[in-house]
Formats: C-alpha cells, structure tokens, sequence
C-alpha cells in the first residue's frame, strides 16, 4: 500500500470537494513557493507555483486511496485542469517545481508520493502571463458584486501560512486580511 500526500495552498484547503482525503490538512508541508498569479475564469487571482517568489510553509493531506493514478485524477477532477497540470513526486512530472526539498520532507514522513496541482500563471486570458502586484491589485479593487465577493473570499481565505508579497500587496492596498473559513 502506497501512502499518497496532496499538497495544497489554496481553495483545495477549504473546499476539497469530492478528493478524497482523510480528516485533516496537516500545516508543516515543504517549503514552495506560491503567489496571487493566475486569474480564473470567474475573475479570481488564485495561488500558483512560481520560481520567483520567497517560499512558504505549504499544506499536505494523506489521500484516502493508495494507488497513484486513482489519486492523480481525483486531483485532477477536483481541480478541473488537464492531466499535465496534475505533478507527481517521486516518478512524475513537475519535479522541477519549486517544492523544496520534497524527498526529504516526503521520507521524514513515511510518504511514498505526492501530489500538487502545477498550474501556470495566467492573466488577461494569457497563460503563462505573470502580472505585477500593482496589476493583480487593480484587477481586484475593479471587480463588482459576486465576481468581487468570490475573490475577496479566496484571497481571505487562502492559509495564513501563504504569506506572500502580492498578499501583503492586497491586504494593505484593499484590507482583505486572512478570515479563514468564516
């Protein structure tokens, strides 16, 4: 039996949906580095992998299955995104993300894979567009009703341990501080 870690930064940390994970989202996962990057189809800017930012504490689940292809595409499933955007450690693609460490953090902890979503910066219907802070700022402070409600809510929502620069940008420039699941 294989035990499978996801790691997660984001939504999937609220709102796993149907991955099937056991109980609880453990808060000392490897080091990575993430920021406010990728602009969503409902306007949100959500967390994304990129090599360029300092690194944080990232989150991690034991998947409640034990075979790595069954995981991969639950991932994938929760995730809505292609087969390529779903990363594996230690036979798979995405090693060359920036998860620091990841063996070593994966063997201190009898984890014999794991998983993450590797998705691609994106904005203004560009991937692999990466905004500035100053533009993921103004894109947000000119959102209205539900589009602005959803993403203040992820912003807000997202782990406080996913302290990054363009969060900081956002709080101090809109006022949306970490309010967890409330």
């Amino acid at each position: 039996m294989t035990r499978i870690a996801v790691l997660g930064w984001g939504s999937l940390i609220w709102d796993p949906q149907d991955l099937p994970i056991q109980r609880e989202w453990f808060k000392d996962g490897p080091l990575i580095q993430v920021e406010f990057m990728r602009q969503s189809r409902n306007k949100r800017i959500t967390l994304v992998l990129n090599k360029d930012t300092p690194p944080v504490r990232s989150l991690w689940a034991v998947m409640d299955c034990t075979d790595l292809k069954v995981a991969m595409k639950a991932l994938r499933k929760r995730e809505g995104c292609s087969a390529t955007d779903i990363h594996s450690w230690p036979d798979g693609n995405g090693l060359s993300d920036p998860i620091h460490d990841l063996d070593v953090w994966a063997q201190s902890r009898s984890i014999e894979a794991v998983i993450w979503t590797g998705l691609p910066p994106r904005f203004n219907e560009e991937n692999g567009t990466t905004p500035t802070d100053d533009q993921v700022v103004r894109h947000l402070d000119g959102l209205l009703g539900t589009e602005r409600d959803n993403a203040e809510g992820y912003v807000r929502k997202a782990p406080r341990q996913i302290d990054t620069p363009y969060r900081r940008k956002i709080e101090a420039s809109l006022g949306w501080t970490y309010q967890g699941d409330s």
